[in-house]
């Protein structure tokens, strides 16, 4: 038995409480260790309070921004220079629109007046308006695909999809109580809400996440343009995988136990250090990931994932900026140039979160076909 051979042992429900209490705990470390008051990372519901960072700072904003100007400006060239050489044609075999799609847009349509607007006879409500927008973007979307293809995720396998809701709010409330040790977000307008309903309010607003990156992407693969770009790009074979895998499972793990005690420096792996350990121990494992396939040279689906996850992140931050409750970001370094509230530098964190989305999806695949089998 290797090295790892232990671990193949447990089912795999266990494997992923295993790597959720890693998730969990890791961030309790370092404040632990710096004899923090751990209470302030516990406390429920979360106090919403602008925190103060470090300022705004010219040379970090211009690093951070050339580097990620390396990092995503080829792909995006490459991406627009296929799109230009082909245009993104529908199919040739058209379908209808479906009637609940129209009714996606009308819904939609209404609640974004609704949401942006301060109507008295609405002021009850005014704070909830997050959840039938994102529920509206979620049946347009799906209904887009009908079209486009015949099927989308909806119809495709209904009782997987309505799972990812209750998935989904289980697994923003992880980002939300990532965010306790950066402090990187907090609301505004829900200060008077009890336990209980602020947990029932935001669940039910977390639970869309995953159906709308998820529909966004299985959109997104519809057109043949991210294969054609994508499908044979850069490879990221590495010798001794696992060897890097247990370095990167250490270093990411490491960062994230002291995000809390250097939260100015760390708060970037908020978004990047749980898709890193997820990585890192599915390769560990010998069990396939979203980095598989882009080891491989095939970035189309990882393009998608990503791409999917920012263009949410657009409607996100789009929608907030005039709604009731909302949230407002308090990010050190990089607050500047926003579009709508987010920082610039900021959107690049929806990049390895679309990655996550479908790393959560499809472990939670897995669990219900193993459940299945068995």
């Amino acid at each position: 038995m290797n090295r790892t051979g232990w671990l193949k042992r447990f089912p795999l429900t266990i494997q992923a409480g295993m790597l959720a209490a890693m998730l969990l705990g890791l961030p309790l470390i370092g404040p632990l260790m710096h004899g923090s008051d751990l209470s302030a990372y516990l406390e429920f519901p979360p106090q919403t309070r602008s925190v103060e960072h470090a300022p705004f700072s010219l040379p970090v904003f211009a690093v951070l921004g050339l580097f990620l100007l390396a990092v995503v400006l080829p792909p995006a060239v490459r991406l627009i220079r296929s799109i230009g050489k082909q245009s993104l044609a529908a199919p040739s075999a058209q379908h209808p629109f479906p009637w609940w799609g129209h009714a996606g847009l009308v819904l939609g349509l209404a609640d974004w007046v609704l949401a942006w607007t301060r109507f008295e006879w609405m002021a009850d409500w005014q704070r909830f308006t997050f959840t039938p927008l994102w529920i509206a973007y979620i049946l347009v979307i799906n209904a887009l695909m009908v079209k486009r293809t015949g099927s989308c995720p909806l119809l495709k396998r209904p009782g997987f999809f309505l799972l990812l809701f209750p998935a989904s709010a289980l697994f923003w409330w992880f980002f939300e109580y990532l965010n306790r040790f950066v402090q990187n977000w907090y609301y505004i307008n829900v200060q008077d809400f009890s336990a209980l309903e602020y947990t029932a309010h935001a669940s039910l607003s977390f639970a869309t996440v995953l159906p709308a990156v998820l529909s966004t992407r299985a959109l997104l693969l519809t057109f043949p343009v991210f294969e054609r770009t994508f499908g044979s790009f850069i490879s990221l074979r590495i010798p001794q995988p696992k060897v890097v895998a247990g370095l990167t499972l250490l270093l990411s793990g490491s960062g994230l136990a002291f995000i809390g005690v250097f939260p100015d420096v760390l708060f970037p792996l908020l978004w990047v250090s749980p898709l890193l350990i997820i990585v890192s121990v599915r390769t560990l494992l010998d069990r396939g990931h979203v980095l598989s396939r882009p080891a491989r040279g095939d970035w189309s689906d990882a393009a998608a994932s990503a791409l999917a996850a920012l263009v949410c992140g657009f409607f996100w931050e789009m929608w907030n900026v005039f709604s009731l409750a909302k949230w407002v970001y308090s990010i050190p370094y990089v607050e500047a140039v926003h579009i709508f509230e987010m920082p610039l530098l900021g959107y690049a964190g929806y990049l390895p979160f679309g990655l996550e989305c479908v790393a959560v999806a499809s472990l939670l695949q897995e669990l219900l076909e193993r459940s299945s089998s068995s």
